[in-house]
């Protein structure tokens, strides 16, 4: 008997038995869109309570879109995109304490980090705040450290992993021996303390990274060879997605402090798209989409057997070629929304609204408990010193209403700045002292020179894809 049949049988007593899922009106969605094509088994999609950030298609290097989130309907060719990297994107993260900042990972083999204006894009962005270069091979991960400021985590086909301090732009932890061979995804803990991992040599990892230590492992957690995906959920088990030997998808349940056997295993069907799995703490829901499938299912996470329970299906047409999961402070409290999924299609972005049905227009707080704010805990100094801390909870009572962020600034440490000062030889030979001085002004100056003129060629690369769109277009419409 499949496993859905025995859950649907027994009756549960659960506030989200009835969730039920519904796209928006045509007029909501962001249409005409080029979703990116390239082979990478990443969302593609980033959102946050102001902007929707999507990978496209872009000729001569990689790009991504930002849209305010108001910013419905068809979204003209010519629209401003992020397009600094030299090869396509891969990933993208928004920071989760500054709605204005968001990373990207390249097959450039570098990360970006970029600074968003406040009301969105007039102009294409060439400039990141700082580029973060450590990767050997394309960089196919980017996630933000959930509760201290300015940590970034990145991994790549080299199969390491680094740890950033995006304030100064330093690698200050480089995991690179862990790995044989390619990693599916990294999931940070609630409070940052670990990290899991999912990896092609079909093994589940629990790391202390500050330690660089394996806390756990679980070889074969999934046996297909198909990719898999594993995340921590708050109370520090670990939720994984993958294929069983004969292809079947499955989801499991486990525990780090004993990884000989699952909490629980499921098997799903026969499809051959990757499960990403999206993770609410607040309601200890999963939701599951697969790349390609058109459907979203929906478990509830509880310390009751079967463990994982099946809750329900949202169903469509089209499948998805990606998906973006809005954190919880930007949902619409009022109208008892608890999920709200972005949808890629080839050519358009659909949101996908999950919802409790309930009466009453009282705020529902057993809906709503206290989540995690944008306000970091900690420092990045901090962090790496080795102090913990849980993510600043907000209510959700009166709605959110998002702040004002402060900018991102980057200070590049300089080593030169170490140095001693004096210097004897200089002194001996009688040179006049504003030498050093002047050779130092004509370097930067040529060093400006040198910016500018790579700023401009960045922007006749995105002017010309702009223009190669429109003359496609053209194109289409001739042919036609």
């Amino acid at each position: 008997m499949p496993w859905k049949d025995t859950m649907r049988r027994v009756v549960r007593q659960s506030k989200f038995r009835h969730v039920f899922g519904q796209a928006v009106k045509n007029d909501q969605c962001y249409d005409d869109i080029r979703v990116s094509r390239v082979t990478w088994d990443s969302s593609f999609c980033a959102v946050n309570p102001r902007f929707v950030a999507i990978i496209i298609e872009a000729s001569g290097g990689g790009a991504f879109l930002v849209l305010p989130l108001h910013k419905t309907g068809r979204i003209d060719k010519s629209y401003p995109t992020v397009c600094g990297h030299t090869g396509p994107v891969l990933d993208i993260d928004w920071c989760p304490h500054n709605d204005q900042v968001i990373a990207s990972g390249s097959e450039d083999c570098t990360v970006m980090v970029w600074q968003i204006p406040e009301n969105g894009l007039t102009l294409s962005l060439t400039e990141p705040v700082v580029i973060l270069e450590g990767h050997s091979k394309r960089v196919g991960i980017v996630a933000w450290h959930p509760t201290t400021r300015n940590v970034l985590l990145s991994a790549g086909c080299d199969n390491a992993i680094i740890i950033w301090n995006v304030g100064t732009g330093e690698a200050l932890i480089n995991l690179d021996d862990m790995h044989s061979d390619m990693i599916y995804n990294v999931s940070w803990n609630r409070n940052g303390s670990l990290i899991c991992t999912a990896s092609k040599d079909k093994k589940v990892r629990v790391i202390d990274p500050r330690k660089q230590e394996i806390v756990a492992e679980k070889e074969k957690a999934h046996e297909g060879a198909r990719p898999m995906r594993a995340i921590f959920l708050a109370d520090g088990n670990v939720f994984t997605t993958g294929f069983s030997r004969m292809s079947e998808r499955q989801l499991a349940l486990w525990n780090p402090k004993n990884m000989q056997e699952p909490i629980a295993l499921h098997e799903m069907d026969t499809s051959n798209g990757v499960l990403l799995p999206f993770y609410d703490p607040d309601t200890s829901i999963i939701y599951l989409c697969g790349k390609g499938d058109s459907s979203i299912r929906y478990f509830e996470i509880t310390d009751e057997s079967p463990y994982v329970h099946y809750l329900n299906t949202f169903s469509s047409k089209e499948p998805q070629r990606g998906m973006g999961y809005m954190p919880k402070r930007g949902l619409d409290v009022n109208k008892c929304e608890i999920a709200r999924f972005f949808k890629l299609h080839e050519r358009k972005c659909e949101p996908i609204i999950m919802t409790v049905p309930r009466k009453s227009d009282l705020f529902q707080d057993d809906l709503y408990p206290d989540t995690a704010g944008p306000e970091a805990a900690l420092e990045a100094e901090e962090w790496f010193e080795g102090r913990n801390a849980e993510p600043v909870l907000i209510s959700l009572k009166h709605g959110y209403i998002p702040g004002k962020n402060r900018d991102l600034k980057v200070v590049k440490k300089n080593i030169l700045d170490s140095k001693p000062t004096a210097n004897k030889k200089c002194d001996l030979i009688n040179v006049p002292k504003k030498t050093p001085d002047m050779a130092s002004v004509q370097n930067e100056a040529k060093l400006d020179e040198i910016l500018k003129e790579i700023k401009s060629i960045k922007d006749t690369i995105c002017n010309q894809d702009e223009r190669i769109s429109k003359l496609e277009q053209q194109m289409a419409k001739i042919a036609a």
